[in-house]
Protein backbone atom coordinates (compact mmCIF):
# COMPACT_ATOMS: atom_id res chain seq x y z
CA UNK A 1 0.00 0.00 0.00
CA UNK A 2 1.19 3.42 -0.67
CA UNK A 3 0.04 6.77 1.27
CA UNK A 4 0.14 10.04 -0.26
CA UNK A 5 -0.07 12.11 2.57
CA UNK A 6 -0.42 16.35 2.53
CA UNK A 7 0.02 18.35 5.85
CA UNK A 8 -0.89 21.71 5.25
CA UNK A 9 -0.25 24.44 7.43
CA UNK A 10 -1.46 27.91 6.85
CA UNK A 11 -0.72 31.29 9.45
CA UNK A 12 -3.09 34.05 9.03
CA UNK A 13 -1.07 37.13 11.03
CA UNK A 14 -3.02 40.17 12.10
CA UNK A 15 -0.46 42.28 11.12
CA UNK A 16 2.81 41.91 8.20
CA UNK A 17 5.55 39.88 9.65
CA UNK A 18 8.90 41.64 8.07
CA UNK A 19 11.24 38.45 9.15
CA UNK A 20 10.46 35.16 10.32
CA UNK A 21 12.80 32.16 10.18
CA UNK A 22 11.03 28.90 10.95
CA UNK A 23 12.02 25.33 11.32
CA UNK A 24 9.96 21.99 9.43
CA UNK A 25 10.47 18.74 11.09
CA UNK A 26 7.60 17.51 8.46
CA UNK A 27 9.36 14.34 6.57
CA UNK A 28 8.65 10.83 7.34
CA UNK A 29 11.03 8.48 8.82
CA UNK A 30 12.03 5.15 6.34
CA UNK A 31 11.35 2.36 9.07
CA UNK A 32 10.71 -1.55 8.92
CA UNK A 33 7.08 -0.42 8.99
CA UNK A 34 7.13 2.24 5.98
CA UNK A 35 9.38 2.86 3.73
CA UNK A 36 9.52 7.09 2.03
CA UNK A 37 9.11 7.20 -1.61
CA UNK A 38 9.86 10.78 -1.90
CA UNK A 39 9.37 14.31 -0.27
CA UNK A 40 8.99 17.46 -0.70
CA UNK A 41 8.06 21.10 0.86
CA UNK A 42 6.51 24.01 -0.49
CA UNK A 43 6.37 27.50 1.49
CA UNK A 44 4.36 30.34 0.50
CA UNK A 45 6.14 33.40 0.69
CA UNK A 46 9.24 31.61 -0.79
CA UNK A 47 11.81 31.62 1.93
CA UNK A 48 15.10 33.75 0.90
CA UNK A 49 17.42 30.77 2.88
CA UNK A 50 16.40 27.58 3.40
CA UNK A 51 18.40 24.74 4.34
CA UNK A 52 18.23 20.81 5.69
CA UNK A 53 19.34 18.97 8.25
CA UNK A 54 19.30 15.89 10.20
CA UNK A 55 19.19 16.38 13.74
CA UNK A 56 20.61 14.69 16.89
CA UNK A 57 17.98 11.46 17.13
CA UNK A 58 17.75 11.40 12.89
CA UNK A 59 15.17 13.34 12.43
CA UNK A 60 14.71 15.32 9.16
CA UNK A 61 14.44 19.32 9.21
CA UNK A 62 14.02 22.28 7.12
CA UNK A 63 15.26 25.67 7.94
CA UNK A 64 13.84 28.57 6.59
CA UNK A 65 14.05 32.08 6.10
CA UNK A 66 11.26 34.68 5.14
CA UNK A 67 12.80 38.25 4.78
CA UNK A 68 9.40 39.80 2.95
CA UNK A 69 6.78 41.19 4.29
CA UNK A 70 4.12 38.78 4.95
CA UNK A 71 0.50 38.69 6.43
CA UNK A 72 0.07 34.65 6.07
CA UNK A 73 2.44 31.77 5.85
CA UNK A 74 1.58 28.19 4.21
CA UNK A 75 3.82 25.68 4.46
CA UNK A 76 2.64 22.05 2.32
CA UNK A 77 4.50 18.74 3.04
CA UNK A 78 3.63 16.40 0.38
CA UNK A 79 5.08 12.51 0.69
CA UNK A 80 4.55 9.17 -0.44
CA UNK A 81 5.23 5.99 1.81
CA UNK A 82 4.99 2.86 1.20
CA UNK A 83 3.71 0.59 3.72
CA UNK A 84 4.77 -3.29 4.71
CA UNK A 85 2.64 -5.52 3.77
CA UNK A 86 2.29 -7.11 7.80
CA UNK A 87 1.82 -5.64 11.30
CA UNK A 88 3.61 -5.90 13.89
CA UNK A 89 3.71 -8.91 16.42
CA UNK A 90 4.36 -8.83 19.98
CA UNK A 91 4.25 -12.52 20.78
CA UNK A 92 7.40 -12.87 21.93
CA UNK A 93 8.63 -13.38 25.45
CA UNK A 94 10.10 -10.61 26.86
CA UNK A 95 12.25 -10.67 30.08
CA UNK A 96 10.95 -9.15 33.14
CA UNK A 97 10.75 -5.65 33.60
CA UNK A 98 12.83 -5.08 36.27
CA UNK A 99 15.55 -7.07 34.70
CA UNK A 100 15.72 -4.35 31.83
CA UNK A 101 15.88 -2.02 34.61
CA UNK A 102 18.38 -3.61 36.46
CA UNK A 103 20.90 -4.38 33.20
CA UNK A 104 20.14 -1.07 30.96
CA UNK A 105 22.61 1.01 32.78
CA UNK A 106 25.22 -1.45 31.93
CA UNK A 107 24.99 -2.07 28.83
CA UNK A 108 27.83 -0.43 26.55
CA UNK A 109 26.36 -1.54 22.58
CA UNK A 110 24.84 1.36 20.69
CA UNK A 111 21.28 0.00 21.13
CA UNK A 112 21.75 0.23 24.94
CA UNK A 113 23.82 3.77 25.00
CA UNK A 114 20.64 5.47 22.77
CA UNK A 115 18.18 3.88 24.91
CA UNK A 116 19.54 5.39 28.45
CA UNK A 117 19.15 8.64 27.01
CA UNK A 118 15.71 7.99 26.95
CA UNK A 119 14.99 6.99 31.15
CA UNK A 120 15.49 11.05 32.02
CA UNK A 121 13.53 14.07 32.69
CA UNK A 122 13.40 16.45 29.56
CA UNK A 123 11.67 19.76 28.72
CA UNK A 124 8.23 18.60 28.86
CA UNK A 125 8.16 15.34 31.43
CA UNK A 126 9.28 15.27 34.67
CA UNK A 127 9.46 11.92 36.84
CA UNK A 128 6.82 11.99 39.53
CA UNK A 129 6.32 9.10 42.46
CA UNK A 130 2.47 9.54 41.67
CA UNK A 131 3.60 8.60 37.95
CA UNK A 132 5.28 5.26 39.11
CA UNK A 133 2.92 4.27 41.10
CA UNK A 134 0.17 4.54 38.25
CA UNK A 135 2.78 2.90 35.93
CA UNK A 136 2.73 0.13 38.83
CA UNK A 137 -0.35 -1.29 38.55
CA UNK A 138 0.53 -2.33 35.74
CA UNK A 139 4.84 -3.15 35.89
CA UNK A 140 4.00 -6.00 38.45
CA UNK A 141 6.87 -7.77 40.52
CA UNK A 142 7.97 -10.38 37.67
CA UNK A 143 6.18 -8.96 35.06
CA UNK A 144 7.24 -9.51 31.77
CA UNK A 145 8.15 -6.42 30.39
CA UNK A 146 5.25 -6.22 26.38
CA UNK A 147 2.36 -7.27 28.66
CA UNK A 148 3.06 -4.58 31.37
CA UNK A 149 3.91 -2.26 28.48
CA UNK A 150 0.23 -3.09 26.64
CA UNK A 151 -1.74 -3.04 30.14
CA UNK A 152 -0.23 0.46 30.71
CA UNK A 153 -1.28 1.87 27.52
CA UNK A 154 -4.66 0.27 27.77
CA UNK A 155 -5.04 1.42 31.69
CA UNK A 156 -4.34 5.05 30.06
CA UNK A 157 -6.65 4.32 27.61
CA UNK A 158 -9.89 3.98 29.52
CA UNK A 159 -8.44 6.62 32.29
CA UNK A 160 -8.30 9.18 29.63
CA UNK A 161 -10.69 11.03 28.29
CA UNK A 162 -9.79 12.55 24.68
CA UNK A 163 -10.53 16.77 25.11
CA UNK A 164 -9.18 18.69 22.82
CA UNK A 165 -10.67 21.74 24.87
CA UNK A 166 -9.34 21.15 28.25
CA UNK A 167 -5.14 21.50 27.23
CA UNK A 168 -2.82 23.73 25.16
CA UNK A 169 0.79 22.38 23.93
CA UNK A 170 1.71 24.24 27.30
CA UNK A 171 -0.01 22.35 29.78
CA UNK A 172 1.92 20.93 32.82
CA UNK A 173 1.65 17.08 32.07
CA UNK A 174 1.40 16.81 36.11
CA UNK A 175 -2.25 19.01 35.09
CA UNK A 176 -3.44 16.59 32.56
CA UNK A 177 -2.86 13.79 35.13
CA UNK A 178 -4.77 15.05 37.75
CA UNK A 179 -7.87 15.96 35.11
CA UNK A 180 -7.60 12.54 33.01
CA UNK A 181 -8.36 14.78 30.04
CA UNK A 182 -6.51 15.81 26.98
CA UNK A 183 -5.29 15.05 23.49
CA UNK A 184 -3.20 12.35 22.04
CA UNK A 185 0.43 14.71 22.89
CA UNK A 186 -0.61 14.48 26.40
CA UNK A 187 -1.26 10.35 26.70
CA UNK A 188 1.92 9.92 24.90
CA UNK A 189 3.38 12.52 27.94
CA UNK A 190 1.51 10.68 30.44
CA UNK A 191 2.92 7.11 29.44
CA UNK A 192 6.56 8.51 29.05
CA UNK A 193 6.34 10.08 32.44
CA UNK A 194 5.13 6.59 33.39
CA UNK A 195 7.39 4.47 31.88
CA UNK A 196 10.82 6.82 33.22
CA UNK A 197 9.55 7.26 36.92
CA UNK A 198 10.12 3.62 36.87
CA UNK A 199 13.44 3.79 35.14
CA UNK A 200 12.31 2.54 31.55
CA UNK A 201 13.71 4.41 28.63
CA UNK A 202 10.58 5.32 26.23
CA UNK A 203 10.64 8.07 23.42
CA UNK A 204 7.70 10.30 22.17
CA UNK A 205 6.63 9.70 18.15
CA UNK A 206 5.20 12.32 16.22
CA UNK A 207 3.33 10.96 12.98
CA UNK A 208 0.54 10.40 11.22
CA UNK A 209 -2.87 8.70 11.61
CA UNK A 210 -5.28 7.35 8.96
CA UNK A 211 -9.03 7.55 10.03
CA UNK A 212 -11.59 6.18 8.23
CA UNK A 213 -15.05 7.61 7.55
CA UNK A 214 -18.49 6.59 9.19
CA UNK A 215 -20.04 3.41 7.41
CA UNK A 216 -22.18 5.37 4.16
CA UNK A 217 -19.99 8.67 4.40
CA UNK A 218 -17.58 9.91 2.10
CA UNK A 219 -13.91 10.43 3.60
CA UNK A 220 -13.37 14.16 3.86
CA UNK A 221 -9.99 15.72 2.62
CA UNK A 222 -7.84 17.18 5.01
CA UNK A 223 -9.85 14.87 7.81
CA UNK A 224 -6.75 12.56 8.71
CA UNK A 225 -4.75 13.75 11.74
CA UNK A 226 -1.03 14.98 13.29
CA UNK A 227 -0.64 12.12 15.89
CA UNK A 228 1.59 11.27 18.89
CA UNK A 229 2.87 7.72 20.64
CA UNK A 230 5.09 6.10 22.56
CA UNK A 231 8.12 3.98 21.76
CA UNK A 232 9.26 1.88 24.62
CA UNK A 233 12.90 -0.67 24.53
CA UNK A 234 13.20 -3.80 25.30
CA UNK A 235 16.28 -5.63 25.27
CA UNK A 236 16.46 -8.09 22.33
CA UNK A 237 12.95 -6.70 20.98
CA UNK A 238 14.24 -2.99 20.29
CA UNK A 239 11.79 0.10 20.19
CA UNK A 240 8.24 -0.84 20.47
CA UNK A 241 5.82 1.67 19.63
CA UNK A 242 2.27 1.88 21.34
CA UNK A 243 -0.82 4.29 20.97
CA UNK A 244 -2.17 5.13 24.34
CA UNK A 245 -4.81 7.58 22.92
CA UNK A 246 -6.60 4.50 20.48
CA UNK A 247 -5.18 1.39 22.97
CA UNK A 248 -3.47 0.09 19.61
CA UNK A 249 -0.08 -1.30 18.39
CA UNK A 250 0.97 1.49 15.98
CA UNK A 251 0.55 -1.10 11.93
CA UNK A 252 -0.67 0.16 8.36
CA UNK A 253 -2.69 2.64 9.86
CA UNK A 254 0.24 4.81 11.64
CA UNK A 255 3.08 7.00 9.89
CA UNK A 256 6.38 8.30 11.88
CA UNK A 257 7.78 11.62 11.24
CA UNK A 258 10.29 11.64 13.93
CA UNK A 259 10.70 10.71 17.75
CA UNK A 260 12.32 12.23 19.90
CA UNK A 261 12.67 13.09 24.42
CA UNK A 262 9.27 14.85 24.16
CA UNK A 263 6.98 17.34 22.07
CA UNK A 264 9.39 19.81 22.29
CA UNK A 265 12.26 17.89 19.86
CA UNK A 266 9.64 17.01 17.12
CA UNK A 267 6.76 20.41 16.40
CA UNK A 268 6.35 19.95 13.03
CA UNK A 269 6.56 23.54 12.31
CA UNK A 270 8.31 26.35 14.87
CA UNK A 271 9.89 29.59 14.75
CA UNK A 272 10.92 33.00 15.62
CA UNK A 273 8.65 36.20 13.77
CA UNK A 274 9.22 40.20 13.84
CA UNK A 275 5.71 41.57 13.88
CA UNK A 276 2.86 39.48 13.07
CA UNK A 277 0.75 40.27 16.31
CA UNK A 278 -2.09 38.04 17.25
CA UNK A 279 -2.31 35.57 14.86
CA UNK A 280 -5.03 32.42 13.49
CA UNK A 281 -3.71 28.58 12.44
CA UNK A 282 -5.06 25.86 10.73
CA UNK A 283 -3.80 22.98 10.01
CA UNK A 284 -5.39 20.25 7.64
CA UNK A 285 -3.98 16.77 7.03
CA UNK A 286 -4.55 14.62 4.04
CA UNK A 287 -3.84 10.31 4.54
CA UNK A 288 -4.83 8.55 1.29
CA UNK A 289 -4.69 5.41 -0.18
CA UNK A 290 -3.32 5.13 -3.85
CA UNK A 291 -2.68 1.96 -4.50
CA UNK A 292 -2.28 -1.35 -2.69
Amino acid sequence: MIYRIIHRTTYKYKYPVSVGSHVATLRPRSLPRHRLENSELEIVPKPAIMTERIDYFGNHQYFFTIEEPHDELVVEARSHVVMAETSPELHQPSPAWEEIVRSLPQDLSSEGIEANQFRFESPRIRLRPEFARYAQQSFKPGGPFVESLLDLMTRIHRDFRFDSKVTTVRTPIEEVFRKKRGVCQDFAHIQIACLRSINLPARYVSGYLRTHPPPGQPRMVGADASHAWVSAFCPGLGWIDVDPTNDVVPSTGHVTIAWGRDFSDVSPLHGLILGGGAHTLKVGVDLEAIES
